[in-house]
């Protein structure tokens, strides 16, 4: 599993596919989501998804867990 450390208590699925550097833009979000994504082990396909501290993404072979970055 890998920790994506984010700026703020909120960040979009879509946004954090490309973090992840697992889609370089629409077309390859679209993809993945259409080949399945889980968000907290249920299915999700939805790039607009607000995700949150401790959320746990899994797409693409790959587990993803949301950290917020503690302000300050």
């Amino acid at each position: 599993m890998r920790d994506m450390t984010i700026r703020g208590d909120m960040i979009r699925l879509g946004q954090l596919l490309k973090l992840a550097d697992l889609a370089s833009g629409g077309g390859d979000i679209k993809a993945l989501l259409a080949d399945g994504v889980t968000v907290n082990g249920e299915p999700e396909d939805r790039r607009g998804r607000q995700l949150h501290d401790g959320d746990i993404v899994a797409a693409a072979g790959e587990q993803l867990r949301v950290v917020a970055q503690a302000a300050g």
